[in-house]
């Protein structure tokens, strides 16, 4: 059965079950539904050897950057063999299809994969459209399958269900119209989404197929898709109430034990799940000294706990590079990959597929990453799909709204950014206000600034405009701001809780207002690195008795990224969205005579 013929089935279903509940969502679509699959457009001839090579092209993370990621956020940065490094444009959906396409080319058994967060986060071009160009362009990249990851529940589990089966969204409706004038109908995915351990809490049952079986020629091969247990702390309570978030190795076990029983032996996670390499070059070898020495985090506990079953592990959300190899639980090498980010990166792995034993070959498992260069030709099908969805945004994305007098950068690698400080400013000055909120301060969290802005994009003129378009790309998510009460205790609680928890390997350092100073302490560890005598507002020590005005968006007020503590905040008042602040800021304070000049940073003081 092919892709589409499954997914015209997942509509039926889905239409009968009258998607009314997540439970009706269950069961429109049954686990294991796609239990036969067909690879897009390949060589459908014989092989006769016992062996035979299957390419296995796989990204993550794309987030719906279609067109090529500005400034920092579109490079990648290459070592040189004398120890040098480069940094090289790199991503978009055009140059992204040039490159799959022609890596295909002479492969005669080859699949794409993706390991989640293909939506979410995504800048205006797809974010506007709730990510319908983004699904259309990899209906065209010929998308094979992939797994969920945190993103594709930004809207909820009803929205996820609509971008994989279709229909027009629920509020604004169709985009697009016909040759005759009526409504188009979007059609949703032709590749199925994967989600094993995301399941109803009252049946048990998963929301969307855990598993998808790729077949030709007699060659099969199973994926098994998986998203980070933790989704629940990173993405809004109401988009996923009544699901359950299973725990990664022992979903993926569950699922490897199923498809042994159905035959398929040859198995790969896609597990929205991911590591640290030591190094920030896409072609580091994390492999030296010895196998998956040079990386760290979740992904090396669970690579090293995955049934040996599982040949291969495409991983993402930590939007690094690396293409590693870490010992399963029999200590026997096996291939974890990630592709960075922004469809910057594409891995080509080699599974070398045994037709007597129908298992992979493991000691002839080759991948690497490669570069979505900017030097080859765009692929015309994705020129006319970004300037078709462009043409329907325009007259929204290209309203200025402020004027910057130089880049305003998000360097993800430094704890206080200079984007990040503007936004905290921007959302202190909307909530300020006696009526907005009376806040004194104010605190945004690192994940939600998606991106810099640039004072001379590619092709511009360089003058410094900062569109609609562009703010949106910062601040995807439409979060509504609050002004709420914290005492002195629980904002300081709130610092430790930056890098303590959850949040002890992986910081996650809040991005604070002008007069909000403290000093972090990274010789010390876990909450020991807040120095607590430094936290200061206006120069005035933090009081722990006293009580704060604090603005902050409500994602934070729920408690997301594990900062459990800002639940406990009290009198809260919720005011307009953050891009709403953010562009009023930018009304306020510039114009094309008098840009806005980025931010200075020194509100933490880090001691290393």
């Amino acid at each position: 059965m092919s892709a589409t013929s499954h997914q015209r089935r997942r509509r039926v279903l889905a239409a009968a079950a009258g998607l009314t509940t997540v439970g009706a969502l269950v069961a429109a679509m049954p686990a294991g539904a796609h239990d036969r699959g067909q690879g897009h457009g390949h060589d459908h001839g014989y092989g006769y050897g016992r062996t035979v090579d299957v390419q296995l092209l796989s990204f993550n993370d794309l987030h719906g950057n279609l067109q090529p990621p500005a400034g920092s956020a579109g490079r990648v940065t290459h070592t040189n063999e004398d120890g040098t490094t480069r940094t090289i444009d790199a991503g978009g959906a055009e140059y992204l299809a040039t490159h799959l396409r022609e890596a295909r080319k002479g492969n005669r058994y080859s699949i794409t994969a993706a390991a989640g967060d293909m939506v979410g986060a995504s800048p205006m071009l797809s974010g506007l459209f709730h990510d319908e160009p983004t699904i259309e362009a990899l209906n065209k990249l010929k998308l094979d399958v992939t797994s969920v990851g945190n993103h594709e529940f930004d809207e909820g589990a009803r929205e996820l269900a609509r971008l994989q089966n279709g229909g027009c969204h629920p509020v604004d409706g169709c985009y697009e119209k016909k040759a005759n004038g009526k409504p188009k109908t979007f059609r949703g995915a032709d590749f199925p989404y994967l989600a094993a351990n995301v399941t109803d809490e009252k049946s048990g049952r998963p929301l969307l197929d855990p598993y998808f079986v790729w077949e030709k020629n007699g060659v099969r091969i199973g994926f098994i898709g998986v998203t980070l247990e933790g989704t629940p702390n990173i993405v809004s309570a109401e988009g996923i109430k009544g699901l359950k978030f299973g725990d990664e190795i022992e979903t993926i076990n569950k699922y490897a034990k199923v498809l042994e029983r159905k035959g398929v032996k040859s198995i790969v996670a896609l597990l929205h799940e991911g590591g640290a390499p030591a190094s920030g070059s896409y072609n580091y070898d994390c492999d030296s000294p010895g196998p998956g020495d040079g990386i760290s985090g979740p992904i090396v506990d669970i690579a090293k706990n995955v049934s040996p079953q599982v040949d291969a592990l495409v991983t993402g959300h930590t939007h690094q590079a690396y293409a590693c190899t870490i010992p399963d639980p029999s200590g026997k090498p096996r291939t974890v990959t990630s592709a960075a980010s922004f469809g910057k990166l594409y891995t080509d792995t080699t599974l070398t597929y045994d037709r007597r034993t129908r298992d992979i070959v493991r000691t002839s498992v080759a991948s690497a990453n490669h570069v979505v260069t900017r030097d080859v030709p765009k692929a015309a099908d994705m020129t006319q799909l970004i300037d078709r969805w462009n043409a329907l945004a325009a007259p929204i994305a290209n309203r200025p709204v402020g004027y910057i007098s130089a880049d305003i950068e998000n360097p993800a690698d430094l704890p206080e950014r200079p984007a990040g400080n503007l936004i905290a400013d921007a959302q202190l000055e909307g909530m300020a206000p006696a009526d907005k909120g009376g806040a004194q301060l104010a605190l945004m969290n690192p994940g939600g600034i998606r991106a810099g802005l640039v004072h001379k994009a590619s092709g511009s003129e360089g003058d410094g405009v900062v569109t609609y378009g562009e703010a949106f790309t910062v601040q995807p998510f439409t979060n509504m701001m609050t002004a709420v009460d914290l005492t002195g205790a629980q904002l300081i609680t709130a610092l430790q809780q930056q890098v303590s928890g959850s949040n002890q390997a992986a910081p996650k350092i809040l991005q604070v207002s002008e007069g909000f100073t403290y000093t972090l302490d990274m010789t010390k560890t876990g909450a020991d690195r807040i120095v607590t005598d430094s936290v200061r507002l206006n120069g005035e020590p933090i009081d722990p008795a006293k009580t704060y005005r604090v603005a902050m968006n409500e994602f934070l007020a729920g408690g997301g990224d594990g900062f459990a503590v800002l639940k406990e905040h009290k009198n809260k008042l919720v005011g307009a969205s953050d891009l709403d602040l953010l562009t009023a800021y930018f009304a306020a304070h510039s114009s094309p005579g008098a840009p806005l000049a980025p931010p200075a940073t020194g509100r933490i003081t880090v001691v290393r």
